[in-house]
């Protein structure tokens, strides 16, 4: 059930059972999880989004997540915070230690969708790229265009991204609208364009492991 930004995203809700999972996640990744949770058959694993939006102000991601883990976690045999890092500075790490859950690895979704250890290796060459998730294209207007004022003020897409070079659009699936829109999405910030098709990535082999 989706609601309002301002509240939580929850996905069959049980009582605490043996071998019961909450993956409380970012509501970016909702379509992916639910995805991956019907294709394996993960019954035992329920679903809890914290609003998307919290990405606009990454300070706030630790507080969501320790009332969410505090909420929920009587009613389940283990909770398993699907986060990265996700610009907390380490912040979301430590609260997750404080309360005794664990989360995924690594600085952000772009990395997990990629895999850490291959993105990491590209470090250096893609210093000057943009990435979009198959979440990002979808919603390129609400979190990138409108934020940045670029709607309002187009003068200024070169001062905020005149270093970078390129769009890389990481493609979960093979949808051939998305990669239209994502491609547009690179012209309207006068990047060049490339797509990536990582799948899951981490994501998945994280969540099998739990599972």
């Amino acid at each position: 059930m989706q609601t309002d930004d301002a509240t939580l995203t929850v996905e069959g809700l049980r009582a605490s059972g043996r071998g019961s999972i909450l993956l409380l996640a970012c509501g970016a990744l909702a379509r992916e999880i639910l995805a991956l949770k019907s294709l394996n058959g993960w019954a035992h694993m329920d679903l809890l989004c914290l609003p998307a939006n919290l990405h606009l102000w990454p300070g706030r991601i630790p507080d969501a997540v320790e009332q969410a883990v505090r909420e929920h976690r009587g009613r389940y045999d283990s909770i398993f915070v699907v986060y990265a890092d996700c610009g907390t500075g380490g912040l979301l790490q430590a609260r997750c230690a404080e309360l005794g859950v664990e989360m995924v690895p690594g600085p952000h979704c772009y990395a997990f969708f990629e895999g850490a250890e291959a993105f990491a290796a590209k470090g250096d060459e893609e210093m000057t790229a943009f990435y979009l998730t198959d979440f990002l294209v979808r919603q390129f207007d609400a979190f990138v265009w409108k934020p940045m004022g670029f709607d309002r003020h187009p003068e200024l897409i070169p001062m905020m991204f005149g270093n970078y070079t390129r769009l890389i659009y990481q493609a979960q699936t093979e949808d051939p609208a998305l990669d239209e829109k994502a491609r547009d999405c690179a012209a309207r910030l006068g990047l060049a364009y490339e797509r990536r098709y990582t799948g899951y990535g981490d994501l998945g082999r994280e969540l099998a492991k739990r599972a």
